[in-house]
């Protein structure tokens, strides 16, 4: 598929009632790299990379360096780990704070200029990390934590002040009518790597049968990791516990990343690399909506022979993924603000494409 691939996501919703009797996710269009640079040097598809991703460009580069290297049998020191690390997690923090700011708050007009001025400073941090300035880091993230603490986000522990601009907004989310049914929930991890890059991350039927999860398909991102990291039962799984997950994701990485980004528990699984024979190669990278695997194969010459990617979207919107899974049996309570409740759901996983929702019943068939 070329670089023109349909690139959104279209979702259909069956109603019986006020009941989501069926859920229908039509994934995007995959984005087929091998064909256009097999045979080339790798150092081709690195630097096209932040062209063909505008989000998580980064963590793309370093998931196929990292595979690169791993397919050539090369050792990377642990500065350059660390340094890799840092920047990945950098740019994670940046892609949060943006999907909290103008997924949540795009029209609060009285804080468009606080907005714009937080992403500068997080594009500022992405760049201070690129640099490898420890002092220009910590500075970058200390300006980003003092303009959180203007939306109610505390330094300490990211509680969110009663009332303020994120506070009411997650007042709002719980408002929104869903009752969902009890579901089965599972995450992607560090564990899951090896089943997953040994296996194909492209099936005959057009997607990915890598996992040997025929049922139920992993979550990742976020949500997920706040789940696993806490050892939480997750017992509810709306809109405003995803948006509160986010938060507390981004008040430990602005804490991790002032302190020095030095505690190595912290960064553990951000990025592992894999060999899988001569020449073969992936790795994992933990980025901002979850887990990216890239898988690359290399000729005798050490060009590019093989590749392929799988991004932390295909998992979440996967037609047997945890969306589906949210949503189908959920009952609209409240047939005023189903349906935003329903998008506000979908966002919640916030896709790295667009998304569009169509509802139907059931007795239009």
């Amino acid at each position: 598929m070329s670089a023109a691939a349909r690139n959104q996501i279209d979702i259909t919703l069956s109603l019986s009632g006020d009941t989501i009797a069926a859920v229908e996710v039509l994934p995007r269009g995959r984005l087929e790299l091998a064909p256009l640079f097999s045979g080339k040097p790798t150092v081709s598809l690195l630097n096209a990379l932040p062209r063909l991703f505008s989000l998580c460009a980064i963590a793309h580069q370093v998931a196929f360096l990292s595979a690169v290297e791993a397919a050539r049998g090369e050792d990377i020191n642990l500065a350059t780990r660390q340094h890799r690390i840092v920047l990945v997690v950098a740019e994670r923090l940046a892609e949060l704070l943006r999907g909290l700011f103008v997924g949540h708050l795009a029209l609060d007009f009285a804080s468009m200029a606080a907005i714009r001025a937080l992403m500068q400073d997080a594009s500022v941090l992405v760049g201070s990390a690129a640099a490898g300035s420890d002092a220009f880091r910590r500075e970058a993230t200390g300006r980003v934590a003092d303009k959180l603490a203007a939306f109610g986000l505390s330094n300490e522990g990211g509680a969110l002040m009663p009332g303020s601009p994120l506070a009411r907004r997650i007042a709002e989310l719980d408002k929104l009518a869903l009752k969902p049914m009890p579901t089965q929930h599972s995450f992607l991890s560090v564990a899951d790597d090896r089943t997953i890059v040994e296996g194909a991350f492209v099936s005959d039927a057009g997607f990915f049968g890598c996992t040997g999860r025929q049922v139920h398909m992993p979550e990742t991102g976020p949500w997920a990791r706040h789940v696993t990291r806490n050892g939480l039962s997750p017992s509810r799984s709306g809109p405003a516990e995803r948006m509160k997950a986010r938060i507390d994701e981004i008040a430990q990485l602005c804490a991790w990343l002032k302190a020095g980004a030095h505690d190595e528990a912290a960064a553990d699984g951000t990025v592992e690399s894999y060999r899988l024979g001569p020449g073969r190669g992936a790795a994992a990278v933990e980025c901002a909506r979850g887990r990216l695997y890239h898988k690359i194969e290399l000729d005798r010459y050490g060009k590019i022979s093989r590749f392929e990617f799988l991004a932390p979207t295909e998992w979440n919107f996967h037609p047997r993924g945890p969306l589906v899974r949210s949503l189908q049996g959920a009952v609209l309570t409240a047939e005023r603000h189903g349906q935003a409740a329903v998008r506000a759901m979908i966002a919640s996983f916030d896709p790295c494409v667009a998304f569009t929702v169509s509802f139907g019943s059931t007795c239009d068939a």
